[in-house]
């Protein structure tokens, strides 16, 4: 009888762990930011890499449009969606970039800027990436393209290519 009543709580304990663990694949583990878009950004103030100046939310104010990207100087797909971020730049648009140097070194950041091109109209430093973390970035490059309301109108997650330059060009017509 005991013998009996072991396997059945053994197999009982295995039905159970098996059932979650089949639940957990069954789950999208895909980071989703659909929910961000159409949200307004959280309040923040960073300082700029380049003196003593902060940035905040309420600055942002008074740009049409803003482009937050996300990057560091040891961050190899920030080089290649640099160009692309330069093209906006030069495009003289009804957009400001801000730059936010993300867990980097300030003389790290800098000559990586005096090397590839310095497309930002503000660059702001976040050292220890809490910041970012509000901003829902998990991960370098990203980006997120906001109105002066402050309401995300889309998230870019990974480098800006060709493709999502002209989508962002499409949005800020």
């Amino acid at each position: 009888m005991k013998n009996n009543f072991f396997k059945v709580i053994v197999f009982s304990f295995v039905v159970f762990f098996l059932s979650i663990f089949w639940l957990g694949l069954k789950k999208e583990n895909n980071y989703n930011t659909k929910n961000l878009t159409g949200s307004k950004i959280t309040s923040f103030q960073l300082s700029s890499i380049h003196n003593d100046n902060l940035i905040s939310d309420k600055i942002l104010m008074q740009n049409e449009y803003t482009l937050i990207n996300f990057f560091a100087s040891w961050c190899a797909p920030c080089r290649l969606e640099h160009k692309y971020l330069i093209e906006l730049a030069n495009q003289k648009k009804n957009i400001e970039i801000l730059g936010i140097n993300y867990k980097d070194n300030k003389n790290n950041a800098l000559n990586f800027l005096k090397e590839i091109g310095d497309p930002y109209n503000f660059v702001a430093a976040d050292p220890d990436g809490k910041v970012s973390i509000l901003f829902g970035v998990y991960g370098i490059p990203e980006s997120i393209l906001i109105d002066k309301e402050l309401i995300i109108k889309k998230k870019i997650i990974g480098p800006i290519d060709q493709k999502k330059l002209n989508d962002i060009l499409k949005l800020i017509k």
